[in-house]
């Protein structure tokens, strides 16, 4: 489930997607490159997080460059990625927080998506307040005392309530009904994408203010602006079946691949390539730094850690 801008397309290749639900069919354009006569292409869906981009950054650089694939790359919303993914629009997903109903639908009943394996990297969504604030105010670090704080976390934006900021209004998220359903005194406030969200931190962090933040690990931003997790009420497999419901923390989940179940037994070298793809959080935030913070592009990021951990990337290829 989740949640994380810069546009990562490839050519001329985009699809022009709408957020929510997934109602929309984002699925009638294809990649210039998809099922070109004899080529070797692939499609890759890429997320709006940074993480993502990381992932897909080197994959395609070494797709590219070892194994000589043309690679189209798309940024598409979380729930709509996976119906492109089922439709062969695109070829795989590098890094999903969990869709248990997608998963349900198109890995189980259709079976038009295959699991691809476990990405290396434990993910994990929660409520941050800067380490500055936790230090000055230790018992905020628990949800039942948020409420007392309430006041110096309000905003423009919250009104008369504290502020919960999120980040894109794609993600899926369970913070509504948290505080709905733990009865706290917060408004959620939407930043608008990652990267407004970490501009807003970081401002709050030059200028000493508290706040309170949906955030996820792992998340380069942590090195710059050291944040502290507040406690929810435990996760419980299946507490966050009825999202209207939710009143328990997010899961830890073992970040996973998926692939169109097609290209998973057809697609060569490549599909067994990112099959075989399985990094670590610290390699992750390696490239993700070199993106977000250093303002390197993608493939200069991904060609700096290729050229350093070729002990590594070596064991992906076929």
């Amino acid at each position: 489930m989740r949640l994380r801008t810069t546009s990562a397309l490839a050519g001329v290749a985009a699809l022009t997607l709408l957020t929510g639900c997934g109602a929309a069919d984002m699925t009638k354009q294809a990649s210039p490159f998809a099922n070109a006569q004899g080529a070797k292409t692939v499609t890759l869906s890429v997320q709006s997080w940074v993480g993502a981009q990381a992932n897909v950054a080197v994959a395609q650089y070494l797709l590219e460059h070892e194994l000589g694939y043309r690679v189209d790359t798309v940024q598409v919303d979380e729930v709509p990625a996976w119906d492109a993914l089922s439709q062969g629009r695109v070829d795989a997903i590098l890094e999903d927080w969990g869709h248990p109903e997608q998963e349900q639908r198109y890995v189980e009943d259709k079976k038009t998506i295959a699991p691809g394996g476990d990405l290396g990297v434990t993910g994990h969504i929660g409520w941050f307040v800067p380490t500055y604030f936790a230090k000055k105010h230790p018992d905020v670090t628990n949800w039942k005392n948020l409420n007392k704080y309430a006041d110096q976390l309000r905003t423009a934006e919250s009104g008369d309530k504290g502020q919960l900021m999120d980040g894109s209004p794609s993600y899926v998220t369970n913070d509504k009904a948290l505080v709905e359903n733990l009865n706290l005194d917060y408004k959620v406030v939407f930043a608008g994408s990652e990267a407004a969200q970490i501009t807003q931190i970081q401002q709050f962090a030059k200028e000493k203010k508290p706040f309170l933040t949906y955030w996820y690990t792992p998340q380069w931003l942590f090195e710059k602006v050291p944040m502290t997790e507040v406690k929810l009420p435990p996760y419980k497999e299946g507490c966050d079946a009825d999202p209207a419901k939710v009143a328990c923390a997010y899961p830890v989940t073992e970040l996973q691949k998926y692939l169109n179940a097609d290209f998973a037994e057809n697609g060569g070298d490549a599909a067994q390539f990112l099959k075989n793809f399985k990094w670590t959080t610290e390699d992750q935030n390696q490239v993700s730094l070199m993106i977000a913070e250093q303002k390197l592009r993608p493939e200069e990021a991904a060609k700096k850690w290729v050229d350093s951990h070729e002990s590594v990337w070596k064991q992906w290829l076929p």
